[in-house]
């Protein structure tokens, strides 16, 4: 009996496919999605980003912007597969929802634009998914706009991102004449009519044969290149069957290899068929991924999508509804069933279940199981955040967590009126439980409290949902860039003695340390790692569990450097030598020694301020290049690249964060308007002396 639902299981979960929406802001992504539950027939109405009447992008904030700021999952049917997709947000600002929603997906669509190619948060999105392992296939979206090219466009994607396209499709005319492609696997043409949203398939025209065929020859070849088995019969035969060129792209998509690329127009309704054959041709189920890999202890386990497996899930995005507070989980292993109790590790509390949706964004299907491979919402855990571990009681297992990054941005906040301080408080402590990436503290010495994000529209949108959500007036300082310090001369053999006797057992310690700059191997930006620590003690002079001890003491210390009391990063202490007292060592005295030995250091060695900076890419009109340039200089911009194009000017330049507050009311006055900017965080960068001083 097991063995046959086990294989009933493992039948269905091959027609499963967990996939994310990934681009640069206004690359059309919620479009693409829009058009994917329209055709697959989850949607009757085509959702319009413009009218605000978009199934994902469903929060009154998104539909005010304009654009997404959460990640938003829905579920939809093809050609007899389950999509579970995420629409992730484009903007810099809100980079960490998109790393959340990477950490649980298997496969990706990376959207990009016609006209402009592969744009700085395209490239930063993409490198994210690079860490996660995972398999992308890209749409080159908005052929239908003035200056659409699809091949400058795949140039970008080969340059910038450092891939192998593997272009798949023929446009069949450009912008006002785009009407269809040519699926160069089938050598058929698909041609849409205008307003149906489903295509006729046909020969090819006449006057794309012979350029239709020359692309057939390139993509053969390239991909024999690269596929051994696809070698093989190209060798033997001059040429790729259409069932073997098709299962080498599955196989290059799934390594990363090769980059399966279509086109269309999402807006027009062109290309979205193809793009959902492609995510079930190409893109993996869950039964195609590695078993996701946990610990227990020192114990390193792997669980496979097996529903008879011990259940384990990661809770990758929290948000408070009507509804309920809603758990998002990715079930990796086991079942779980309505009312079962589950182990939040992390918190190690117990949870009961007490609801199981099917998410539609911001409508929801109850169930009354959830599987491996699926991902769904649940109602009944308290605690549980966003990177926390739900297993079954019995066989405890901790996920690793998505990343998060280190706020940049930070604004006073506080009640307009006293009497709703405490209110305000609350709304915070909810707001860091939905998004991890904010953070609030209590300022040591103004006693206001500090909202900290990853940029400044990211605490406007968190302002704004106060007021909302929680019916509280705000006032909201301006804003303050996130400042590190870091070492650029360190200290050698620096000798710290804790001694304390005031009755009773006492507390000693007694370290020696060295402290250094530490950079990455790649030579990374001064702050990329906040801290190294290594033992070098020989001869057991200080025990391990006091070794832990002092490594605890100097994180302490870190929190506050010398120049300004803002975080240390990029520091590298080595704790060289010790002793130990026979009744009045602890790991406490040790903690101690090791907080104020790398307090002393810290102020003995010459530190400097760090500050975070951003590359910034700017298009502007040709008659203002002029004026943008110099306000860029007068910012402390370092401008490292301008290209033409139609008309306007894209210009790069690194610039540091805090110069960029109000930039856009500035850039709208000397453009008329018409210029627009995005950035991307780089990291920090030595700040100068008047701004360290």
């Amino acid at each position: 009996m097991r063995t046959e639902l086990h294989r009933q299981h493992t039948s269905a979960l091959t027609g499963v496919r967990n996939l994310g929406i990934l681009a640069h802001v206004d690359a059309g992504k919620t479009t693409v999605t829009e058009r994917i539950l329209y055709a697959t027939g989850t949607t009757h109405k085509r959702g319009e980003v413009h009218d605000g009447t978009t199934i994902t992008d469903f929060d009154s904030q998104e539909r005010d912007r304009g654009i997404t700021i959460f990640a938003a999952a829905v579920s939809c049917t093809w050609a007899g597969h389950r999509i579970n997709l995420i629409d992730t947000p484009g903007h810099v600002d809100f980079a960490d929802e998109v790393e959340r929603s990477l950490r649980v997906l298997d496969g990706a669509i990376a959207v990009f634009d016609a006209v402009a190619g592969v744009e700085p948060q395209s490239e930063s999105v993409w490198r994210q998914a690079d860490r996660h392992a995972v398999p992308r296939i890209a749409f080159v979206n908005k052929l239908d706009r003035a200056g659409a090219d699809l091949d400058t466009a795949v140039a970008s994607i080969r340059e910038r991102l450092h891939v192998i396209p593997l272009v798949v499709q023929l446009p069949i005319g450009y912008e006002d004449g785009f009407t269809g492609v040519v699926d160069l696997l089938r050598m058929r043409a698909l041609v849409w009519a205008d307003g149906s949203g489903t295509y006729e398939e046909g020969d090819v025209p006449d006057e794309l044969r012979d350029e239709a065929q020359r692309r057939r020859r390139l993509l053969e070849e390239t991909v024999a290149e690269l596929h051994p088995g696809a070698l093989e019969e190209f060798c033997a035969r001059s040429e790729l069957s259409g069932r073997t060129l098709a299962g080498a792209l599955r196989e290059l998509t799934r390594t990363g290899e090769g980059v399966v690329v279509l086109c269309g127009s999402a807006y027009r309704n062109r290309g979205v068929e193809p793009l959902l054959e492609a995510v079930v041709a190409y893109l993996p189920s869950p039964l195609d991924v590695p078993p996701v890999r946990g610990t227990l202890g020192e114990a390193v386990q792997e669980r496979a999508a097996d529903p008879a497996a011990p259940f384990a899930a990661l809770a990758f995005k929290v948000n408070a509804t009507a509804t309920g507070r809603l758990t998002y989980l990715r079930v990796y292993s086991g079942t779980i069933r309505k009312g079962e109790t589950v182990l939040d590790v992390g918190a190690r509390r117990s949870e009961r279940i007490g609801r199981i949706l099917r998410v539609q964004a911001d409508r929801h299907v109850d169930v009354d199981t959830a599987v491996a491979g699926d991902i769904v919402a649940v109602i009944g855990p308290k605690a549980a955040r966003a990177g926390a571990t739900l297993c079954a009681p019995d066989a405890p297992l901790v996920l690793e967590p998505p990343t998060v990054a280190d706020p940049v941005v930070s604004v006073a906040v506080e009640a307009s009126r006293s009497s709703d301080t405490e209110r305000l408080m609350a709304a915070l402590v909810r707001l860091v439980e939905e998004d991890p990436s904010l953070a609030v503290r209590t300022d040591s010495e103004t006693g206001q409290t500090v909202l900290s994000g990853m940029g400044e529209l990211h605490l406007e949108v968190a302002a704004e949902k106060i007021r909302r959500a929680h019916g509280l007036e705000v006032r909201v300082g301006r804003p303050q860039v996130a400042y590190r310090e870091t070492v650029t001369r360190g200290v050698s053999g620096l000798v710290y003695r804790h001694v304390k006797q005031d009755g009773g057992a006492g507390q000693f310690a007694h370290v020696v340390i060295d402290v250094e700059p530490w950079q990455d191997e790649t030579g990374g930006t001064a702050g990329a790692v906040e801290f190294v620590f290594r033992s070098a003690v020989v001869g057991g002079r200080v025990p391990q569990e006091y070794v832990r001890a002092v490594e605890a003491g100097c994180r302490d210390a870190l929190l506050e450097g010398p120049v300004g009391g803002h975080p240390v990063t990029g520091v590298r202490v080595t704790l060289t030598d010790g002793a130990t007292h026979p009744k009045d060592s602890s790991e406490m005295a040790f903690r101690t020694a090791g907080r104020f030995a790398l307090r002393e250091a810290l102020r003995s060695s010459a530190m400097v301020l760090l500050e975070p900076v951003v590359e910034l890419t700017a298009t502007v009109p040709d008659e203002a290049v002029g004026g943008v340039l110099g306000d860029l200089a007068a910012r402390r911009g370092r401008v490292s690249g301008s290209t033409a194009r139609a008309g306007a000017a894209v210009i790069t330049a690194t610039v540091p964060l805090a110069e960029l507050f109000g930039y856009a009311t500035r850039l709208r006055s000397r453009t008329q308007g018409r210029g627009t900017f995005t950035t991307r965080a780089t990291g920090y960068a030595a700040a100068p002396a008047p701004v360290s001083g």
